[in-house]
């Protein structure tokens, strides 16, 4: 069986170093909150071009520690999209916020700057924006931004699919106020477990993300300021990253050079594929995932497991639509590529172990599919 995503692939070079770092942490005996996660949060930071990384639990809690340091209260709006599996959502409703939908582009499946205007026009109270990087494609950031800034309304990133996104030397968390990243084990950059981080070039938010992701404390003991919690990234996780950091780059080429094979093959046929702003897929898109679109994603479906390859639905129901939010207060915008991209959506296996004749395997079965 080809899974979507194969973690038992094993790099012997990277295994040395992970395991030298995670012997590390137990000769130490420090696993919170100590060198290993200083460490990570400058090279992190670093790579990425920032001025800071704060490292949390998980890249949930880094949205809801988001939203909370530049100032979001109960019943405050916030814009996002309903199309990227509830996370920003999830966030949102954390901290007593209410959503507001606005609809993607058919390209890239990333906020569409028409809908967000008409957003920010007709909708009051709008204190925030979250931008998702859907798929691994940074989304329009430069004009959402100029639209955000206009109306003096903060914008974060969610970067959890989006790892080493670029464009214009500028990468994905470094656009907003905010970048906020998940390094879940299927993440371009996975941890042997959950993770997550922000980043910021603002030290005033750094310092009050540093104080919410510890219960709020000015010290040890004293909650300075309301709305903190217990998200740590630990320090076994972050020598982990540590040891992985070096490889995204790589890994990163190889996702596209994956992703780029597949468009050539599925040109003629009736689906649509991945398609950044650059069609030959640039280092804006980090291919996290490689869906495509079809109407015919059942009979797909059941090809694609007649021959064990695996696939999944990112994502089946729309956020709008979710049973814990009927009866809930949100708001939305007309969403008819949402509904329409959501009925056909399906992801196809691209990560960097493949193999070439894995990767012509999965050619071949979607091809006979049509």
């Amino acid at each position: 069986m080809l899974l979507i995503n194969d973690l038992t692939r094993r790099n012997p070079v990277l295994d040395e170093a992970i395991q030298a770092a995670v012997n590390r942490v137990l000769t130490r005996g420090w696993y919170v909150h100590g060198p290993e996660l200083s460490q990570f949060e400058a090279e992190f930071a670093q790579w990425n071009g920032a001025a800071h990384c704060v490292g949390v639990a998980n890249g949930t809690d880094a949205l809801e520690l988001a939203l909370r340091a530049v100032g979001v209260n109960e019943n405050d709006c916030v814009v996002t999209v309903a199309n990227a599996g509830m996370y920003s959502t999830t966030a949102i409703r954390a901290v007593g916020a209410v959503p507001v939908y606005v609809d993607v582009e058919p390209a890239t499946l990333t906020m569409d700057a028409d809908s967000l205007a008409a957003a920010l026009r007709t909708t009051t109270g709008i204190k925030a924006i979250i931008v998702t990087h859907l798929y691994g494609q940074l989304a329009t950031i430069e004009s959402l931004l100029a639209l955000a800034q206009a109306q003096r309304i903060l914008l974060i990133e969610d970067c959890a699919q989006a790892h080493g996104a670029t464009r214009n030397g500028k990468m994905a968390g470094t656009f907003g106020e905010i970048g906020c990243f998940s390094f879940y084990p299927t993440k371009n950059l996975g941890a042997a477990g959950d993770g997550g981080a922000l980043l910021t070039q603002r030290s005033d938010l750094a310092e009050r993300l540093r104080q919410l992701r510890q219960y709020g404390w000015g010290k040890k003991y004293v909650a300075e300021i309301s709305g903190g919690r217990n998200s740590r990234l630990d320090e076994l996780q972050a020598a982990i990253l540590l040891a992985k950091l070096p490889w995204l780059n790589d890994w990163n080429a190889r996702r596209r050079q994956v992703a780029r094979r597949y468009n050539e093959a599925f040109a003629a046929l009736p689906l649509q594929t991945p398609n950044c702003l650059d069609a030959s897929l640039d280092e804006s898109y980090v291919a996290h995932l490689y869906v495509v679109r079809t109407a015919e994603r059942v009979a797909l479906q059941e090809r694609l497991s007649a021959q064990g390859i695996g696939f999944d639905i990112h994502y089946p129901v729309p956020d709008h639509r979710q049973p814990c939010q009927q009866g809930r207060t949100f708001y939305a915008q007309e969403l008819p590529v949402t509904e329409r991209t959501g009925q056909q959506l399906l992801t196809l296996p691209c990560f960097p172990a493949m193999t070439e004749a894995e990767v012509e395997r999965v050619i071949q079965a979607v091809a006979s599919s049509f």
